[in-house]
């Protein structure tokens, strides 16, 4: 029999190459597109949008696997290699429509900006930072990444919180923008160093958190948490440090040191104790217990838990009429309760920062960070 040809509407094939077109057009606009962005939009972000470009351009992943250490090649090359068999049109419609979206935020977010909160500070890039009725309010802004902090964020906190301490406000208040109050620590802070830099890298991190710990040990007004979501690692240990916790019902506690191969810090080994007993507060430091803010009441850590249907209309209630109370008098009472202790709080903040940057060398310690960052790979 005859073999007959195979015939394609000339009509389908026009259609199909201007689609081709007009997707690899839309593809390198938003590579110029993605140049002009002013803000971060986070390292997870950052490798999504890698892992398309390496699919649109060079088809699913054919690199080797980088070795265990080295976290940034191996987070990229998971990021391509999870794309697996999404062919290059589909990888640059994707790209496209995540940059699109990135655009479209940030453009929203510079028209939020244009009409300046009252009373906000310049100058901070990770906190929202505002003074109005007394109060100054130091909200941590990394909603994207649970509001983690970085080596930025710690250094804009310490600025705050010197800046809080100086002005005209009666109180200061820290809470979190979105879901989280914070997620601790940002482990991305030990992703990017070399072998031959972890001395250094130890070195600098534990004098960075003992001058962070410092100022909250130094605070010479009333510092209010209000914790309007889950809590982890060093925005938990240093809520001993403070005057008044308010948590919301949906907020929870965890300081998972010992998974991380870490140790206590925020001066949590003395104050934890103190306000818990010794075993309520080894459950939390040692064994990683986390908890519920009903708990963390009971406990002694937060001072009163709200609903959060109504928690920040109660809260800010209350501040406001904190806020109207007497400053010098509420400052020179503060000073009587703590004054006692601030010798003592200096030594346990030295020490604990001493006990993390040979945490930090341990072989242990960066098996326990490649193992969390292989986890969390997974997902």
């Amino acid at each position: 029999r005859p073999t007959q040809a195979l015939c394609v509407p000339e009509v389908h094939l026009h259609m199909t190459a201007a689609t081709m077109q007009i997707s690899q057009k839309d593809f390198e606009k938003a590579q110029e597109q993605l140049k002009l962005l002013k803000k971060d939009p986070g390292n997870e972000t950052k490798l999504k949008l890698y892992a398309l470009f390496k699919q649109a351009t060079e088809g699913p992943c054919n690199a080797p696997k980088p070795g265990m250490l080295d976290f940034v090649k191996k987070a990229k090359w998971d990021a391509w290699n999870s794309l697996r068999n999404l062919s290059q049109d589909d990888a640059r419609q994707k790209y496209a429509e995540l940059v699109s979206s990135l655009v479209s935020a940030e453009s929203a977010s510079q028209k939020k900006e244009a009409s300046p909160e009252e009373g906000r500070h310049d100058g901070y890039e990770t906190l929202i930072v505002t003074t109005k009725n007394n109060i100054t309010k130091i909200m941590f802004n990394r909603p994207d990444r649970k509001n983690a902090i970085n080596h930025q964020m710690y250094r804009e906190i310490i600025k705050a919180l010197e800046e809080a301490g100086k002005n005209d406000s009666t109180i200061a208040v820290i809470t979190g923008n979105g879901d989280y109050y914070s997620s601790g620590n940002d482990l991305n802070n030990f992703a990017n160093v070399q072998p031959g830099d972890m001395e250094k890298m130890a070195k600098d991190g534990a004098a960075l958190l003992k001058e962070f710990v410092g100022h909250f040990i130094d605070f010479p007004k009333p510092l209010i948490a209000v914790v309007n979501g889950p809590a982890i690692g060093i925005c938990v240990t240093v809520l001993g440090l403070c005057d008044l916790v308010y948590a919301s019902d949906r907020a929870t506690f965890h300081s998972p040191f010992s998974q991380l191969g870490q140790s206590p810090e925020g001066c949590s080994s003395y104050l934890f104790p103190k306000m818990m007993g010794l075993a309520k507060a080894s459950e939390m430091l040692l064994f990683n217990k986390k908890l519920t803010a009903a708990e963390a009441c009971a406990q002694g850590l937060v001072t009163e838990v709200f609903p959060d249907s109504s928690f920040q209309k109660e809260v800010w209630a209350r501040l406001e009429a904190y806020a109207s109370l007497p400053k010098n008098s509420l400052a020179v009472s503060k000073q009587l309760l703590r004054s006692m202790e601030k010798e003592k709080l200096h030594a346990v903040n030295s020490r604990e920062c001493e006990v993390l940057t040979e945490r930090w060398l341990s072989d242990e310690c960066v098996n326990a960070i490649v193992s969390f960052f292989q986890k969390k790979s997974k997902l």
